[in-house]
């Protein structure tokens, strides 16, 4: 299986598949390669996600618009699998949009046949999860699971037992690009706890803009850190801007400094483990399998 974090602090990022257009996308790949981003989390866009931000709703409406689908996702990643040294892509695609209209045994094994280092099930309700869970195994395509910060045990242990590819911790309730900065001390219990029960990598998200959101993220143990909303923001900036957005892209991951935040990887802080009472899970609101939104 495909080592997902190859640093002792990783990163992923994510964007939508037709969001840039394709031609610059592929550039985009590229840079990410070069600058030794891990994961490419890519959304096959979908309409009115009610976990995500206006940046992200923003960044699907255009990609729909241009006509974007399943199709053209996965040979994107075909084309990109034996590119890229470093970068890995993760597909993201929504079960009532996406896959539900199809069946979800044909779209397993078409996103293993592409070459994506993993699948992440966006809005899967519980009595289709065994069932993505036997058949993801059996194609051999790691899953990406998510679960909050702050989550019941239960949803906890289900994220961990079923990650092949990673653990995706949602670090607070709300819509993507809307909530603060993680909080590292809110953060380091669930790591703890998410720890006892799989040796899958867990990677941070929601609320990751800075190079600074990444070290700490790194200090409390996390395996890597997710930047979503502020990527995609980046690119629609120099989109709008005139700009080239492979270069503002390059520019905004130099900024993460993420080979020094992996440097830095490793226990800085001392806190209390404490427990916080977790605001009640959202009904059929998750990014991949369990609950959530990894952007």
């Amino acid at each position: 299986m495909t080592e997902m974090f190859t640093r002792p602090m990783g990163t992923a990022v994510f964007l939508n598949a037709g969001d840039p257009p394709f031609e610059v996308l592929d550039d985009v790949a590229d840079v990410l390669d070069d600058r030794g981003v891990d994961v490419l989390e890519l959304g096959v866009p979908f309409p009115d996600s009610i976990s995500d931000g206006p940046v992200i709703r923003r960044s699907a409406d255009r990609a729909l618009a241009a006509g974007t689908d399943l199709a053209q996702a996965l040979a994107f990643v075909a084309g990109a699998h034996d590119r890229h040294r470093h970068l890995k892509i993760v597909l993201l695609a929504d079960w009532a949009h996406t896959v539900r209209p199809r069946s979800l045994t044909s779209v397993i094994g078409a996103v293993a046949e592409s070459g994506a280092a993993g699948f992440l099930l966006h809005g899967a309700p519980p009595r289709v999860r065994p069932e993505f869970y036997d058949h993801a195994h059996a194609a051999g395509l790691p899953i990406v699971t998510t679960c909050y910060a702050g989550s019941p045990p239960a949803v906890v242990a289900e994220a961990a037992d079923h990650a092949s590819a990673y653990v995706y911790l949602v670090a607070h309730y709300g819509r993507s690009g809307s909530g603060p900065s993680p909080d590292p001390e809110a953060i380091r219990p669930q790591l703890a706890s998410l720890r006892a029960h799989t040796e899958a990598p867990i990677a941070v998200g929601f609320g990751i803009r800075t190079g600074a959101d990444v070290a700490n993220m790194a200090a409390v143990g996390a395996d890597a850190a997710v930047i979503g909303s502020a990527m995609v923001g980046r690119a629609e900036a120099a989109h709008l801007a005139g700009r080239d957005v492979a270069t503002e892209i390059a520019a905004f991951v130099d900024e993460l400094d993420i080979g020094h935040a992996s440097l830095r990887a490793g226990p800085a802080y001392t806190i209390a483990c404490t427990t916080t009472t977790p605001t009640p899970d959202p009904v059929n609101h998750a990014t991949a399998t369990i609950e959530g939104d990894q952007k």
